[in-house]
């Protein structure tokens, strides 16, 4: 499996506090058979978390934890990204050079505040779609509006979007309306991944093998295997992303 979406390296966000934690994690990821992991620390969340991309301080850090990975014997392959936050200033941090896609291709994930309106999402989205970036949506499921509406997560999806669903959403881990906002946009075919959002090794965690079990239980084994393999594996060699049919 490939997971998109963590926060694995160690004392830059909310995610894991250190090495050893982190370490915990990639072993956690490889036991439950995921071999490719994207490290997307929280980036532009204003007055909390910069982690831009300035001088390649966060590349440095990311090619650190590689390394270390690697020097334990862990055999799991680690890429760069960022979960950027959005906000109106994105398309110019992107023009700058300052934020990360996932593995330097053209997909950005990014996330929005859980409440609000759907039409500051929308908005920053169509931005960054006109500069030909795809951006991957983060945990629609979790926005308020979305679950009031998952109707804005087709129109996003035609603007040229991808969708990340998280597993601890599928899971029943997040409360029952990102359960059921998660489990309709599965079964209507909004979803182009499903993502651990791992933070910890102890709570959310990098193990995946829980959710695509649940998945190919539910909908299937070819559908969890396009949720958990075959399209994030488009999303880091920079193609395009699939979706359901029928």
């Amino acid at each position: 499996m490939i997971d998109i979406h963590t926060h694995i390296l160690p004392g830059v966000d909310d995610g894991s506090p250190d090495p050893e934690i982190s370490l915990e994690m990639a072993e956690q990821a490889v036991r439950s058979g995921v071999n490719r992991l994207v490290m997307t620390p929280h980036c532009n969340i204003p007055e909390m978390f910069d982690n831009y991309n300035d001088d390649d301080v966060l590349r440095l850090r990311m090619e650190a934890f590689r390394k270390q990975v690697s020097e334990e014997g862990i055999p799991l392959e680690l890429y760069t990204g960022m979960e950027v936050f959005g906000t109106p200033l994105v398309p110019d941090l992107l023009k700058e050079g300052r934020l990360m896609t996932i593995n330097d291709t053209r997909y950005l994930l990014i996330e929005f505040p859980f409440g609000g309106a759907p039409y500051y999402a929308t908005d920053i989205l169509a931005d960054i779609c006109r500069m030909d970036y795809v951006p991957i949506v983060a945990h629609p499921e979790r926005y308020e509006y979305v679950q009031k509406d998952p109707g804005i997560v087709d129109y996003w999806i035609w603007m040229g979007c991808g969708i990340q669903v998280n597993k601890g959403s599928l899971l029943g881990r997040f409360g029952r309306a990102p359960y059921y906002c998660g489990a309709r946009l599965l079964e209507e075919g909004m979803v182009s991944c499903v993502a651990s959002d791992a933070h910890h090794s102890e709570w959310r965690t990098t193990y995946m093998d829980e959710v695509r079990l649940m998945l190919s239980q539910e909908y299937g084994e070819d559908y969890a295997d396009f949720l958990t393999r075959a399209n994030p594996e488009r999303i880091l060699e920079g193609k395009e992303i699939l979706w359901p049919v029928g």
